[in-house]
């Protein structure tokens, strides 16, 4: 793989646009040795024009192609096989070449707060077919730091588990979900751990994250939080300035808006994301539609990056109408944790009707009136829809059991003694 580009590679847009440029012609020519993109793309040529000729590659001819009508290599050169979560239907397929993740962990590791060899780094996402586990180790490992492979799908690992070796171990960074990290004071609030002195960041990923909620868990915890955006099929496309702004990896992808109005595509402005990423050998992109709510902008930022800035408000389906109003749980995270830090509340769900919006929330401190009336009031404000906020005590939504129970976890067993119950033979708890 061509030597990969560094951030100050480059001293402004113009250079930036010139690089990407620079790569187009062998992006073109790479994506054309995949069954999907053999017949889209013009034998000559091959530049930006090109490109721009091009409509967006969707999930959906991701998984109309599946398994390997994106794949532009044999898998002889293939390193690892990946599918997405789901979230917003079936999985889409990710193909990587070991080149393919000399630059997805390069990327991961562009960090304001760097992982270092003195590290030891809690990866808590999933592991298996999803990327997300394997990127932050595959970084972590690159920086030379210790990794503890926390995964977040294996009853191996439970919350009690998670904030023993959090505690014990003097972890100093972590990698998880937002919500992860407020499940983890919980757990850590029932096991009796105060302090975790060691912890210096915690990064995170995987859902959209408000103003307001990123600063209720850096009240709770103490250090600062380091926020990631990307995906499966891509890897990470941004991260955090020390001015606390996402910026774009331009210099390793295109990137562009797509309105999804119009269908018109836009270099900045609100939409939905669409990326070609330009180091990619075994499943290239042109133009795939993350169909990411954002907004992108190139409004110069005091960091001095030099990259656009971006804001991600989350899937763009996500969205549902109460009374003629939009919910969507960006807005609405933002509503519930601008309530007063006092009221203890981390812990909330909301389901929509035509008519009206019930939401509840944990309120541990006890103060259930004063927070259902301040919840109410600030919806009704933002919204103007009606809206039937409960409160409710500590464990109804995320029960106690689940912060503090260790899971039984047995490798199959067809021998059992007297005193011992068999019906757990080749079961998994």
């Amino acid at each position: 793989m061509t030597d990969l580009p560094q951030i100050g590679d480059w001293k402004g847009y113009v250079e930036l646009a010139a690089l990407q440029d620079e790569r187009l012609s062998h992006v073109l020519e790479r994506a054309a040795a995949s069954p999907f993109y053999a017949d889209r793309i013009p034998t000559v040529g091959r530049t930006r024009a090109d490109l721009n000729a091009l409509a967006c590659t969707t999930k959906r001819d991701l998984r109309d192609s599946y398994p390997f009508g994106m794949l532009a290599c044999g898998m002889d050169r293939v390193a690892t096989y990946h599918e997405s979560s789901g979230t917003a239907g079936q999985p889409t397929p990710s193909f990587y070449t070991e080149a393919d993740w000399t630059d997805l962990a390069e990327r991961y590791a562009r960090k304001r707060i760097p992982i270092t060899p003195d590290d030891t780094f809690l990866v808590r996402t999933p592991y298996a077919l999803m990327i997300t586990g394997h990127l932050a180790q595959a970084a972590a490992r690159l920086q030379g730091a210790a990794v503890v492979p926390g995964d977040n799908r294996s009853l191996a690992m439970p919350y009690s588990r998670v904030v023993r070796v959090l505690h014990d171990l003097g972890v100093t960074l972590t990698w998880s979900m937002p919500t992860e990290t407020l499940l983890w004071a919980a757990a850590a609030r029932e096991a009796g751990y105060r302090e975790f002195p060691a912890l210096r960041a915690l990064f995170v990923g995987g859902e959209p994250l408000s103003l307001p909620r990123r600063r209720r868990i850096e009240e709770i915890w103490g250090v600062p939080v380091v926020e990631e955006y990307g995906s499966t099929e891509t890897g990470s496309l941004a991260g955090e300035c020390d001015q606390g702004h996402l910026h774009l990896w331009a210099d390793r992808a295109i990137f562009e808006v797509r309105d999804p109005a119009s269908a018109e595509i836009m270099p900045e402005g609100r939409g939905q994301l669409v990326v070609t990423p330009l180091y990619r050998e075994a499943m290239p992109l042109l133009r795939y539609n993350l169909e990411d709510d954002v907004e992108v902008s190139y409004a110069p930022c005091d960091c001095g990056w030099g990259l656009p800035r971006i804001r991600v408000f989350g899937r763009a389906a996500f969205g549902y109408p109460v009374q003629g109003a939009r919910i969507t749980q960006y807005r609405l995270e933002e509503l519930v944790f601008g309530l007063p830090a006092d009221l203890e509340v981390m812990f909330w769900r909301a389901k929509t009707s035509p008519d009206v919006l019930r939401v509840q929330i944990e309120v541990p401190c006890g103060r259930h009136d004063e927070a259902r009336n301040a919840l109410t009031s600030a919806i009704h404000e933002a919204y103007g829809v009606y809206c039937e906020v409960t409160a409710l005590p500590a464990g109804s939504l995320v029960p106690r059991a689940t912060l503090t129970a260790v899971h039984d976890v047995v490798k199959p067993r067809s021998l059992f003694g007297a005193d011992e119950e068999w019906d757990k033979a080749l079961l998994y708890h």
